[in-house]
């Protein structure tokens, strides 16, 4: 069998992610976050467009991480997204944690807005 090391350049992969938390290059992200491949931090959730809009241009597809489950998104989040040109594929948080690492390897224009897949309880 042939191995072939996957190269990310200066983009992190998601290492790994747990309740509340996502884990990229050692750093950890608590909460909903939005992944790209030059930068990844918080994000507002279901109801910030603004942060998956300033994308425009710069991505062709927005992995759109619902949680430990797949659900659906609010109609006017998908369709912001949607009449701006950014594509939008919704599955659960772990599929699309592993779907953008893919993807990445590959070297395409794709963002992943992640929420955690259980909340830790306070």
């Amino acid at each position: 069998m042939r191995l072939t090391e996957i190269s990310y350049g200066q983009a992190q992969p998601v290492d790994g992610y747990g309740p509340g938390f996502f884990r990229l290059g050692g750093h950890v992200l608590r909460g909903a976050c939005l992944i790209t491949p030059w930068d990844a931090g918080e994000w507002g959730g279901l109801e910030d467009t603004a942060t998956p809009l300033s994308l425009v241009g710069k991505i062709d597809v927005l992995l759109l991480g619902m949680g430990a489950d797949v659900a659906h998104p609010p109609k006017a989040f998908r369709m912001a997204l949607e009449q701006a040109g950014i594509g939008v594929e919704v599955m659960s948080s772990p599929a699309a944690c592993r779907t953008y690492n893919v993807l990445l390897g590959e070297g395409r224009l794709i963002a992943a807005a992640l929420l955690p897949v259980h909340e830790v309880p306070r």
